[in-house]
C-alpha cells in the first residue's frame, strides 16, 4: 500500500503564501490616496473595459489587483451584499468596514481550506462624512485586513511605490498634486504613464448621493501636464 506524502501544516501555509504572492506581484500596481475633497484611486490599467476600480455603493468603492476573474467575483458579491443590506435596513447601515470584514473572512477561509489560494489583494474605500472620516481598508490574499489612514498600495513592487508616495505626501493636498504623485510612483524612474495607461476614479464630495466618478484619459492628461491647481 502506498502511503500518502506528509506535508507539515507550516510548510503548506508557506507554499500557499508564496504562490499567491508571486501571482499578485506579476500584476500592475494600484494606489489609493486621500486628498482634500475625497479619495483618488489610481491603477495602471490600459484596458477600457476590464476595470480594476468600481463602485460598490453610494460612498464606497472597490479596487483589486491580481487575477481579474477572481477579484471581479468578489466585487459582484460585495455589490449584492450592499444592496441587500441597504434594502433590508438603511442605506446608512452599509459601510466599508463590514464589507472589508466579509472579504477578509472569505479570503482567509479559502487560503486555509482550499488547495489554491486566491491571487488577489483588494481595497475597500469609503468617502467620509461629517461624522465619519475617510476609510481605506486593504485586504490581503490570506484575509489580513489593514486600516490605512492616508494611502494604500496594492500589488507589484509595493515597498518601492509606498516609499515614493510617502516622500511626496502632503496633508490636504489638491487632486492635481495627489494624482501626479501617485502616477509618478506607479511609473518609476524609467517610464512615463499617460491617460491611456491608467484607470483613475474618485470618491469626491458633491451634491449627489452617488460620489463615485471615473476620470477619462483626456481629463487625466490635462491634469498631469497642466499647472498645479
Amino acid at each position: 500500500m502506498t502511503m500518502p506524502y506528509y506535508v507539515a501544516p507550516e510548510q503548506m501555509m508557506k507554499d500557499r503564501a508564496e504562490y499567491a504572492q508571486k501571482g499578485i506581484a506579476r500584476g500592475r500596481s494600484l494606489i489609493a490616496a486621500i486628498y482634500a475633497e475625497g479619495i483618488v484611486i489610481v491603477a495602471e490599467n490600459p484596458s477600457r473595459s476590464l476595470h480594476k476600480i468600481s463602485e460598490i455603493y453610494d460612498r464606497i468603492a472597490f479596487a483589486g489587483v491580481g487575477k481579474y476573474n477572481e477579484f471581479d467575483q468578489l466585487r459582484v458579491s460585495g455589490i449584492r451584499h450592499a444592496d441587500t443590506k441597504g434594502f433590508a435596513y438603511s442605506r446608512e447601515d452599509v459601510d466599508a468596514r463590514s464589507l472589508a470584514n466579509l472579504y477578509a473572512q472569505y479570503l482567509g477561509q479559502v487560503f486555509t481550506h482550499e488547495m489554491k489560494p486566491l491571487e488577489v489583494e483588494i481595497l475597500v474605500a469609503e468617502l467620509g462624512t461629517d461624522q465619519r472620516p475617510n476609510q481605506l481598508y486593504h485586504v490581503a490574499y490570506e484575509g489580513t485586513i489593514t486600516d490605512e489612514d492616508r494611502y494604500a498600495v496594492l500589488g507589484g513592487e509595493t515597498e518601492a511605490i509606498a516609499e515614493k508616495v510617502e516622500s511626496a505626501w502632503e496633508e490636504g493636498w489638491p487632486l492635481s498634486a495627489a494624482l501626479r504623485a501617485t502616477v509618478d510612483a506607479l511609473a518609476g524612474p524609467d517610464r512615463t504613464l499617460g491617460g491611456t495607461d491608467l484607470e483613475v476614479a474618485l470618491l469626491a464630495q458633491g451634491s449627489d448621493r452617488r460620489t463615485f466618478r471615473r476620470l477619462l484619459p483626456a481629463e487625466l492628461d490635462s491634469i498631469l501636464v497642466g499647472p498645479p491647481v
